[in-house]
């Protein structure tokens, strides 16, 4: 048990929502709140809702624009700390972390591989752009 459960005495069980925001997953409780609602987050592989309480053990899947996180809760917070107390409140499994690794390593080649313009297109530029991508046969 670390700092932040001994302090809160019913630190057994803590709404999702709060969690997710002591964790440092999310800024702020409404973002974790909007994340659960729109489908983002899963409890022991059902989806979650916001007032759920969640307990050491069990086990969390965070999805987080294109990354994807895969952990078991190891202790319960309802107040934010520092980062330091916040990562002692999980584990992510070994296979997030490579999927996770792999993912980043794909995107990194794919901006590598995409072609950069130098320098900004003039206005002539733009305008051929424009009708290009509006499909216009003029020009």
């Amino acid at each position: 048990m670390n700092d932040t459960s001994r302090n809160n005495p019913d630190a057994e069980s803590v709404r999702l929502d709060k969690w997710l925001w002591a964790a440092r997953f999310f800024k702020t409780r409404s973002l974790a709140t909007t994340a659960i609602k729109g489908g983002h987050v899963e409890l022991d592989g059902h989806r979650a809702k916001a007032s759920v309480t969640i307990r050491p053990g069990q086990r969390l899947r965070i999805v987080k624009a294109e990354q994807v996180f895969e952990i078991d809760v190891i202790d319960t917070a309802s107040k934010r700390g520092p980062a330091s107390q916040a990562q002692a409140l999980y584990v992510e499994t070994p296979d997030s972390v490579t999927r996770r690794e792999q993912a980043a390593a794909e995107r990194r080649a794919a901006n590598l591989a995409m072609p950069r313009p130098t320098a900004r297109p003039d206005r002539k530029s733009r305008r051929r752009l424009r009708r290009f991508k509006q499909g216009d046969d003029a020009g």
